[in-house]
C-alpha cells in the first residue's frame, strides 16, 4: 500500500487529534535516538531532525488556510512554533544538546492532545516509548 493511500485511508477514519498524536510520538521517538546516536551518526541526526522540521511545516501551511478551523489565536502559536523550530533545527544540527528543546516542544504538544482527548499527562510518555 502507498504512503498516499494509507493517509487517505487514516485521514477518513481516526480521530484528526489520534494522528497527531501518533504522529508527534513518532518524531520525538526519532530524535531522543539521533540525541543519542553515535556522534559519527550525522545522517540519523539531520534524519530526524529533518522528519521534526517537515511536521512542523506542514502543521504551519495547514493552519495558514483560511479553512482551518482551529481558533485563530491557536493557529497564529502554532505557526510561531514552527518558525522557532525551523530556526532551532538549524542550531541542533549542529549541536545535540539543542534536540532537547524540540523535545520538549513535542512533549507539550503531545501532553495538549493528549489532555483534549482525557487522557493523563503519562500518555506522552508512554506513546513515545512505544512508537
Amino acid at each position: 500500500m502507498s504512503i498516499q493511500a494509507y493517509q487517505k485511508t487514516a485521514n477518513r477514519t481516526a480521530d484528526p487529534r489520534d494522528v497527531e498524536f501518533r504522529l508527534f510520538a513518532e518524531v520525538t521517538r526519532d530524535l531522543m535516538e539521533a540525541q543519542k546516536a553515535d556522534k559519527f551518526a550525522f545522517g540519523q541526526v539531520v534524519a530526524a531532525l529533518d522528519k521534526n522540521r517537515r511536521v512542523w511545516n506542514a502543521m504551519a501551511m495547514d493552519c495558514a488556510q483560511e479553512g482551518n478551523g482551529l481558533p485563530e489565536e491557536l493557529r497564529a502559536g502554532i505557526i510561531s512554533l514552527s518558525l522557532f523550530v525551523g530556526r532551532h533545527t538549524s542550531e541542533a544540527s549542529r549541536n545535540r544538546d539543542e534536540i532537547e528543546t524540540l523535545i520538549d516542544i513535542n512533549r507539550n504538544i503531545m501532553q495538549g492532545l493528549a489532555a483534549a482527548k482525557g487522557l493523563p499527562q503519562s500518555a506522552a510518555d508512554s506513546s513515545i516509548a512505544a512508537a
